[in-house]
């Protein structure tokens, strides 16, 4: 350790027992996942997110971690998904030199989605500048494609269940969270004291992913609470899905899917098949825009011990559209008038070329913008979902027309029955639960849930909290 880092350590470690968490991302909102933890032998984040949504919530991007460069040690990351992983490459740009330690399958999808993320910032500075969309003059990207490849050096994947040693007290085990490929829940372990961070919580019986794995006793809980007020339709998602896309395609419509490029597209790739195989949607072309998705698919095939598709089903899934790669083909089939699909990143249509598609095909009531999951606030999924009848685009007033519709069936989220049965496998209360991730209305109705039919001591933290764990 240099003199630099040295004298930064001792001026912001915590006292010999003292042991806390502070919450610098995802209190009040649902994106921005930052946890920053603080022993007497080490100090560390679990996940480094990107705040996604308003304005507001995109400006706290640019607030530095405190002494993050020279005091952290180490970051644990519960999984790929970039409220949880993006804010990595700006980390390492500030300086941070240290371990990224995650599952194999969460480092094999940053490898895609970090460089993905940098490349999209760096698009979107350029086209606010050609455009004079931004009020800052030039507009510059957080980070670049570059900074995200320099931050994929530091990753030291670990496999699940195997319990590492971060320093001479502290010590962690990932477990399986369901949700994505690799996505986990951590078990943290300082001297005597235990706390849990679920990350996000997938399905219980999800035809795709596994079943989240059963929570031991903790001392504390950080408990997400995405859908902690919403409970999913108990349908079948793939019928729901056939006879969505079976009425636009009936009235010679397009089909336009925002679905993220890691997780939501591989799923709803299975259920195409399965709908193929049925004999449905015959003759209708279906198009995978996201070179992205296109590469996570790959990988998810790879990692065939991480969820419950045998290597037929994967193959299956894998044949069922046709792969655009490049920009000029992207175009090409948003200029077709045939009734088609599409499915495109992003899944909240925040950016990627889904918001191209959008454009094109939002005006005509035919089409179908039919989205997979959670909308956060703030995002133009969320407005589409809420009944707007306008949408900006690249600094253009769209009209709106498309019929909108949500599955949040097809959500890779625990709703709050499924968080409930996740949390009630502890059976000695935690000493505190703090209630994370989740937009207000949907954190506060599960702390009310828990303390009335559990009867545990719940919080739920504000942005910059610092909370000591006795």
């Amino acid at each position: 350790m240099n003199a630099a880092k040295g004298t930064a350590r001792e001026t912001a470690m915590p006292a010999a027992d003292e042991f806390s968490i502070r919450f610098l991302g995802a209190a009040g909102t649902v994106t921005g996942s930052r946890y920053l933890v603080e022993a007497a032998d080490t100090r560390l984040l679990v996940d480094c997110g990107l705040f996604q949504g308003g304005r507001e919530l995109r400006e706290r991007n640019w607030e530095e971690i405190p002494h993050a460069a020279e005091t952290v040690d180490a970051v644990l990351l519960t999984h790929a998904h970039i409220d949880h992983s993006g804010y990595l490459p700006r980390l390492v740009k500030n300086g941070w030199a240290g371990r990224i330690v995650s599952t194999t399958g969460t480092a094999d999808l940053c490898q895609l989605l970090l460089p993905d993320s940098g490349f999209l910032q760096e698009k979107d500075a350029d086209f606010s500048n050609h455009r004079g969309f931004s009020r800052h003059k030039p507009a510059l990207p957080l980070y670049t494609q570059d900074d995200a490849k320099a931050a994929l050096e530091y990753f030291a994947p670990v496999d699940f269940e195997t319990e590492q040693e971060l320093a001479d007290s502290t010590r962690f085990k990932f477990r399986r969270a369901g949700h994505i490929l690799g996505a986990s829940f951590i078990e943290l372990t300082t001297g005597s004291r235990k706390v849990t961070f679920s990350g996000d919580l997938g399905r219980y019986d999800d035809p795709v992913m596994k079943d989240p794995e059963v929570p031991l006793e903790t001392d504390y809980l950080v408990l997400e609470s995405t859908y902690g007020n919403r409970l999913h339709e108990r349908v079948d998602a793939m019928e729901a899905l056939g006879e969505a896309i079976e009425k636009c395609i009936e009235r010679r419509g397009t089909v336009v899917i925002p679905a993220f490029a890691v997780g939501r597209a591989q799923t709803l790739l299975f259920h195409l098949s399965r709908l193929r195989k049925a004999g449905r949607l015959r003759g209708v072309p279906v198009y995978l825009d996201s070179p992205m998705a296109i590469s996570a698919s790959k990988i998810f095939c790879r990692h065939l011990g991480d969820h419950r598709l045998t290597p037929e089903q994967c193959e299956e899934t894998c044949d069922v559209p046709q792969y655009v790669r490049d920009v000029e083909t992207s175009k090409q089939i948003s200029r077709s008038h045939e009734p088609k699909i599409i499915i495109s990143a992003s899944g909240m249509a925040t950016g990627g070329r889904v918001v191209h598609h959008i454009k094109q095909f939002a005006p005509d009531p035919r089409n179908l913008i039919l989205f997979a999951g959670f909308q956060a606030a703030g995002t133009r999924g969320a407005r589409m979902v809420e009944g707007a009848r306008s949408l900006k685009i690249h600094g253009e007033q769209i009209p709106l027309n498309a019929e909108v519709a949500n599955l949040p069936m097809l959500s890779g989220h625990a709703d709050a029955d499924e968080i409930m049965r996740w949390i009630s496998a502890i059976k000695k209360p935690p000493r505190m639960t703090f209630i994370t991730h989740g937009e207000p209305t949907a954190s506060e109705a599960l702390r009310q849930r828990i303390e009335k039919e559990l009867g545990w001591k719940c919080k739920i933290p504000v942005q910059g909290e610092r909370a000591i764990l006795a």
